[in-house]
Order: structure tokens, then sequence, then C-alpha cells
């Protein structure tokens, strides 16, 4: 990606619900790549619940299909979720922080095989999974 087509990716991105800073209502999550993995982390609110106590499952997809695609854009590539699949492993409390990773697993053309993780910051417990396939975008 050209480093004009990257700025331009970025400024269309500013109201991204999980991470734009531009988005009054968005979640405004800063990524990071650390050790080749992307990474932050999120505190839900009441406000995010399903279940009364528990992160609404939309949410939680929704910060995972995220630090996957972030991983890529933080690298100058911006792409669209082709296919998702989460796995939900233990309930995600409300008012307890999440730590979310992605990283890539394998890379074939404009598609990009990814594996996001979610857990409870405190304790490393895994609270929900997914795979996900990426389709880049090209200049």
């Amino acid at each position: 990606m050209s480093k004009d087509n990257f700025v331009l990716a970025r400024s269309s991105s500013n109201r991204c619900f999980v991470c734009g800073p531009d988005n009054p209502s968005g979640m405004r999550i800063q990524f990071r790549i650390e050790h080749g993995l992307c990474r932050a982390e999120y505190t839900p609110s009441s406000e995010q619940c399903g279940y009364a106590g528990v992160t609404h499952g939309g949410i939680l997809f929704s910060l995972l299909d995220d630090v996957m695609a972030n991983w890529l854009f933080l690298q100058g590539e911006t792409a669209y979720t082709a296919k998702c699949e989460i796995r939900y492993r233990e309930p995600a409390r409300t008012g307890v922080t999440i730590a979310l990773e992605g990283e890539l697993i394998h890379r074939k053309g404009r598609y990009a095989s990814m594996q996001g993780r979610a857990c409870n910051a405190a304790d490393g417990s895994l609270l929900a999974e997914a795979v996900a396939t990426f389709m880049v975008i090209q200049d």
C-alpha cells in the first residue's frame, strides 16, 4: 500500500466503532504491535452487556475481529473480513479488563488467515478465540 493510500485508509477508519478516535459512540481502542502480535486492552461497561454482568457476545466478536484486522492495518494493509469463526469459552464479565491479541497464521496472495484471543487480563483465562480469513485490498 502506498503511503498516500495508507493515509487515506487511516482517515477513512477514524469513525470505526471499535478503534476510531473520531467516533463519539465508539470504544476508541488503541491497538499496537508487540513481538509480532497485535495487542490491546478493553474494559466493557455495563451498557455493553447481554445478560446482566456479562459482556454481549457481539462486543466480544467486534473486539476479536478488530484485533486481527489491525494486525494487518498497522503494517500498512487494508483488509475486510471474508470469514470468521468464534468460540466463546467463558463469560466475559463487564467491568473486567480484557486483554486482546491477534496474529497472522498464514498468508496466500490477498488472503490472510488470522487468529485472535480475548483473555481476562488479571488471570489470563481464555474468554474467546477466533480464526478468520481477511481479504487484503490491493492498490
